[in-house]
């Protein structure tokens, strides 16, 4: 049977080797990626203005009859415009073109023609500026709801159009639907047919809403069944099994008891472990909850099991920060680490290469520098990443593959409420450590506007030179014309001229070299800066005792889990600490989510607060950064559709486990070839 997911686009009429390799720009291969290459947006181009009706700077509709044949107006070299006049009962409208010598070809006089486009008014003259433009009689790109998508080189939104119109009308008979038929019913869900029409050419709104929602619904389906058949056979694969998970002398060289939290956390780790089954678990933990020392524990048993480890940070300051707390205490069982980083000399990254694969080395903490394909295990057994959210699947496939059947464990410091969680990683067991160890310090927050700004300022002097540190973040890199926000860049600059010329300081931001940014945080961990101006680069983890003060300028533009993340860099030591947040604005909104902000330090109740708030959006933006990447669903605007379809593939799943029943056939197919995917 035909099959339109295989079909290669050049099988297509009308598409050769010139137009299929701009269509590949756009992630088109298929003729289905084709159909399933959707619009960012819709023009409704149903009404049709009179030309005495039409208003300045706005976008309209005009049927009109050419009046005057086409004019050539040469400005410069690349830059041709063409003219021609058109009316209708209420007055006449000049056309503007350019650079589009072919328009006689096309626009007869004394033919009527529909034109859509930008109205510009000067006077009494009434000028529609590059139009789109078709018989009256025709409604494909006028008098209609118009499909706007993404464009290539080459590759027009006219030609997009008529190629996804003929090839549906080619094609439609051999649609497969991926969602059983039970499902489409109780979810009231319309065929693919239906939504592939509608969602490139809708007849009005309402079909568009249902067309929209069905596959939104579907993306979301075989995402979620995608991910539970891998946590699936993911629990199934047999794994190494730790015979010996006794960790208590590991736990008697700390200078702390664990907390109860920390206790649960490593004894299901250990569970894990010893269970003959491969590991694959996330550890979720609010910052400061002590996930680095539960992770250290799965280090030692691995190790101590015979086996070698890995644990991967995102930034070299984070990976040089595990190994320098995490060496010597393992260092007195004898247990031999390396750092790897991307600054690590040419001459050390050989002999760790050559220990690695001797086994001379039992665990290595690194960055990307981890998964080259220079780096060889001799026995490597578990793989460790911290802040997973830096990184997708197929970076943490890429350190477990060095391996054989081995164990992994990711972490992370976003506290998601669970029920969230339990739907972005769907793949993945989940461990929460929901507490504090003892001693942590209090941070005292305020929610301080533009009259304050004085006395904070001197509040950062007075605690640098009490000896502590200083963050200073802003929402941007740059001055930003259309919102008044403080910028890094500036605020730096302003910062250390004018108000700080005696107090080193440092800058961090994502628009700076990877070296640079290594430089300017390893700085400020030394001592070498005292105020660090900052965008959001620092809210994953680097840990300065030192630090004493988290300055947030307009912490309005934050969601309350990046604030509390922020927050977390303070009150590590043992000074008291303090959080400040600058806002521009006090609206009862911002007035309610600065409160939770002020009286409480719960990570888990401010992430349910700002999912009750602000929707799933900020939970969410990190996992699709990876590489899960939606072709029409919003994670956070498409929420009630994510559960539904949640709850839908896990019933799909205990009715029908292996989806073997023939009318889970397409579901099926749909699920591998996503997961497969997702973990190339």
């Amino acid at each position: 049977m035909f099959n339109p997911q295989e079909t290669d686009i050049k099988l297509l009429k009308g598409i050769g080797d010139a137009k299929a390799k701009q269509l590949l720009r756009l992630g088109v291969f298929t003729v289905w990626d084709l159909l399933t290459y959707f619009p960012v947006r819709f023009e409704d181009r149903r009404a049709v203005k009179k030309i005495f009706d039409l208003e300045h700077d706005s976008f309209a509709t005009v049927n009109g009859i050419v009046v005057t044949p086409v004019s050539e107006h040469y400005v410069r070299k690349g830059l041709t415009y063409y003219k021609l006049q058109i009316r209708d009962d209420t007055g006449i409208a000049t056309c503007i073109f350019f650079n589009n010598p072919y328009l006689r070809n096309y626009l007869k006089k004394g033919y009527e023609y529909s034109f859509y486009g930008k109205i510009n008014i000067r006077g009494n003259v009434r000028e529609i500026l590059a139009p789109e433009f078709e018989p009256s009689s025709q409604s494909q790109c006028t008098k209609c709801i118009v499909p706007v998508y993404p464009l290539t080189s080459g590759i027009t939104q006219k030609f997009l159009r008529k190629t996804i119109s003929d090839t549906y009308r080619d094609y439609e008979k051999y649609f497969r639907d991926s969602i059983p038929p039970e499902i489409l019913k109780e979810h009231s869900l319309c065929s693919v047919e239906y939504a592939i029409k509608n969602i490139h050419f809708p007849s009005d709104s309402k079909s568009l809403e249902i067309a929209k929602k069905r596959l939104v619904f579907e993306e979301f389906f075989i995402l979620q069944t995608a991910l539970r058949k891998m946590k699936e056979s993911g629990s199934k694969e047999r794994g190494i099994a730790f015979t010996d998970t006794d960790i208590s002398p590991f736990e008697s060289s700390l200078p702390f008891t664990l907390t109860s939290a920390q206790k649960t956390v490593t004894g299901e780790i250990l569970r894990d472990l010893s269970s003959g089954n491969v590991m694959n678990r996330l550890v979720q933990g609010d910052v400061g909850s002590g996930k680095t020392v539960v992770a250290a524990s799965a280090l030692y048993a691995c190790v101590k099991n015979g086996y070698q480890a890995a644990m991967m940070a995102p930034t070299e300051v984070l990976a040089r920060q595990h190994y320098n707390d995490l060496s010597p205490i393992l260092s007195q069982f004898g247990i031999k680490c390396a750092l790897l980083t991307g600054s690590t000399t040419a001459k050390n990254k050989r002999e760790i290469y050559e220990k690695l694969e001797n086994g001379e080395i039992d665990i290595a903490f690194g960055t990307h520098a981890l998964i080259t394909d220079k780096v060889i295990f001799k026995s490597l057994a578990l793989a460790i990443t911290d802040e997973q959210h830096r990184f997708g699947v197929r970076q943490r496939m890429m350190l477990s593959s060095k391996g054989k059947s081995v164990h992994t464990l990711v972490m992370t410091a976003t506290p998601i409420p669970r029920t969230l969680a339990l739907i972005v990683y769907g793949d993945m067991d989940i461990s929460v450590i929901d507490s504090l160890p003892p001693g942590r310090q209090e941070i005292d927050t305020y929610c301080v506007g533009e009259n304050m700004r004085e006395r904070i300022y001197a509040f950062i002097r007075k605690e640098v030179e009490k000896g502590n540190r200083a963050y200073i973040v802003c929402p941007s890199v740059e001055e930003n014309e259309e919102m008044p926000l403080k910028s890094a860049e500036e605020h730096f600059n302003n910062l250390s001229k004018y108000i700080y010329p005696d107090i080193p300081m440092g800058i961090v931001h994502g628009k700076m070299k990877a070296k640079d940014k290594e430089t300017s945080m390893s700085d400020f961990v030394s001592g070498n800066t005292k105020i660090l101006v900052s965008t959001t680069v620092i809210e994953v983890g680097v840990n300065v005792p030192e630090a004493t003060l988290m300055v947030i300028e307009n912490a309005e533009r934050f969601g309350l889990s990046q604030l509390h993340q922020l927050r977390g860099r303070v009150g590590r030591g043992k000074e008291k600490s303090y959080c400040v947040l600058f806002c521009g604005s006090f609206s009862q909104d911002i007035k309610e989510r600065m409160k939770i902000m002020t009286e409480s330090r719960d990570g888990f109740k401010i992430s349910e607060t700002d999912l009750k708030l602000r929707g799933p959006g900020d939970f969410f933006g990190t996992r699709q950064h990876g590489e899960i990447h939606f072709k029409i669903a919003d994670l956070a605007d498409d929420f009630s559709v994510l559960k539904a379809s949640g709850i839908a593939a896990e019933k799909l799943l205990k009715n029908d486990p292996s989806l073997s029943e023939e009318k889970h056939f397409y579901i099926k197919e749909a699920t591998e070839k996503l997961a497969k995917s997702l973990t190339l």
